[in-house]
């Protein structure tokens, strides 16, 4: 019976050693992530997004529908795309 009490004991230790231990890398990259935040400058705007042309829409269909055709992207993922495109 020890043998056994011994290898459950260690699962259990291992178990929540592994838990703190996600916790703890978990909490330093929310810390990290924050400074970041804070040393970018907070003035600077993003670019504007420039307008779409009409071509380039028609172009980015035309490869969606091949890929669609190909069996690469399934019917959601095209319609999700598609609409994208389209500003839907």
């Amino acid at each position: 019976m020890g043998l056994v009490r011994m290898a459950a004991r260690t699962a259990v230790v291992a178990g929540t050693a592994t838990a703190v231990s996600g916790r703890v890398q978990r909490r330093q990259y929310e810390k990290w992530e924050q400074q970041e935040a804070q040393q970018q400058p907070q003035s600077q705007a993003p670019p504007p997004a420039a307008a779409p042309a009409e071509e380039d829409e028609t172009a980015q269909l035309q490869k969606l529908a091949q890929l669609h055709q190909q069996g690469v992207l399934t019917d959601e993922e095209f319609a999700a795309a598609k609409a994208k495109i389209l500003g839907i």
